[in-house]
């Protein structure tokens, strides 16, 4: 990993973000993108003062969806911080061969519910229906912009896995790699479904928090009652390490494993014993036994049955080493923001190495007695020679990454 590019509800750069996080800082707050006022949820983890209009041109900002835009911006910042472009101008030849997997699980459902009410309010006749809207919405059309920004040329890949896209988006570019890929490849995560329908959807569900205030998300906590809904987006930097160090570029650290699994179980419920065989195929692929592993970032989402489930898992696959692994939710702080929040819980995982910081899971006031992990609550330095990052979805799909420090 050479570079990391982010937008969040804890700040507008991957470096605003890590710091927040580290303070224990949350970016949850009332909802103000829409009017929430007749729905039990009435909080979220919204961008602050984020203008894409550094990053897009204006008539690009009427074309693309937000979830396109956060992608395009956190993967300029990526581009810049791995050195593949010292400032951001259009198709630079240093990319042209590069390959881009981005992940979403909603794509553009933001812009599809606005022209819909749109249509709604006004007759047909009135209302044309913009010609870039089944283009802007598409998920693909991430990755596909950003290699229009950027002038990559490469593999192109836009993947759609419920919760666990963005990880997915990263494992791939990995698996790319590692077959033979001799080029950068992006990858990672967007998302912008603070919308009507989603928080109408994820709420009927039963998933989202009806706490309507800044401590909404409490993972492993005894009162927790659901995810709160963010928006944002993470890319990163992936190629192949000795011609990264060819180069002369920094490495954050090294993904050296990818565990890729379905539940086969259930729309909604997850199951311990299928996040567990995510977790040790990841393992096994990194070459590694349980024990060599050193903290966890969980899932986490502060969903009742969801962390129970993930504590499970972690059980069914450390066995007693369990409750000894430092355990930390990212989501504590930002919400769960869909597919960005996988692509930015690995990259706040391979910092945290680098740094030898875990940073605090906030709002844990009230131990859950079936959540007994080592769950980090005050800022802590550790030793990190390798973790893993869980991402688990809806249909029972689950994406673990080992990563490694460097």
């Amino acid at each position: 990993m050479t570079g990391i590019g982010a937008v969040s509800p804890l700040g507008n750069t991957f470096q605003e973000s890590w710091a927040a996080a580290k303070k224990g800082l949350t970016g949850i707050g009332p909802v103000t993108g829409f009017d929430a006022s007749d729905i039990p949820w009435q909080v979220a983890g919204e961008l602050k003062h984020f203008d894409p209009g550094g990053y897009l041109s204006g008539k690009e900002l009427k074309r693309l969806d937000p979830f396109a835009q956060y992608a395009v911006a956190a993967a300029i910042m990526a581009a810049e911080d791995a050195g593949l472009i010292s400032s951001f101008i259009l198709h630079p030849s240093s990319l042209s061969s590069a390959g881009i997997i981005v992940g979403s699980s909603r794509g553009g459902i933001s812009s599809l519910e606005h022209s819909i009410i749109k249509s709604r309010r006004l007759s047909r006749k009135q209302h044309s229906v913009s010609p870039y809207l089944m283009p802007a919405t598409s998920i693909s059309m991430a990755p596909s912009y950003i290699a229009q920004k950027l002038g990559i040329k490469g593999s192109c890949l836009g993947v759609s896995n419920a919760c666990a896209s963005g990880a997915n988006a990263i494992g791939e570019a990995y698996r790319l790699i590692i077959s033979g890929y001799k080029y950068p490849v992006l990858c990672g995560g967007a998302e912008a479904p603070l919308c009507g329908i989603c928080f109408q959807g994820y709420g009927a569900s039963g998933a989202l928090s009806k706490i309507n205030d800044s401590t909404a998300s409490r993972p492993f906590d005894r009162t927790r009652d659901g995810f709160v809904l963010s928006e944002g987006a993470c890319i990163m930097v992936l190629e192949e390490y000795t011609t990264a160090r060819k180069r002369g570029a920094k490495v954050y650290g090294e993904i050296s494993g990818y565990g890729n699994t379905c539940d086969s179980f259930h729309q909604t419920i997850p199951s311990a014993e299928g996040e567990a065989r995510a977790i040790s195929a990841a393992i096994e692929d990194a070459g590694l036994a349980g024990g060599d592993i050193d903290f966890i970032n969980a899932h986490g989402t502060s969903t009742i049955l969801g962390d129970k489930t993930e504590t499970g898992a972690i059980k069914i696959t450390f066995g007693k080493k369990a409750c000894e692994i430092p355990v930390f939710s990212l989501k504590s702080m930002t919400g769960h923001m869909l597919a960005a929040s996988g692509a930015l819980e690995a990259a706040i995982t391979m910092i945290s190495m680098c740094e030898g910081t875990i940073p605090p899971t906030i709002n844990l006031t009230e131990r859950d007695p079936e959540c007994d992990l080592d769950i980090v609550t005050e800022l802590r330095k550790a030793d990190i020679e390798y973790a893993i990052s869980n991402s688990f979805g809806f249909g029972g799909v689950n994406a673990v990454l080992v990563m490694k420090k460097i």
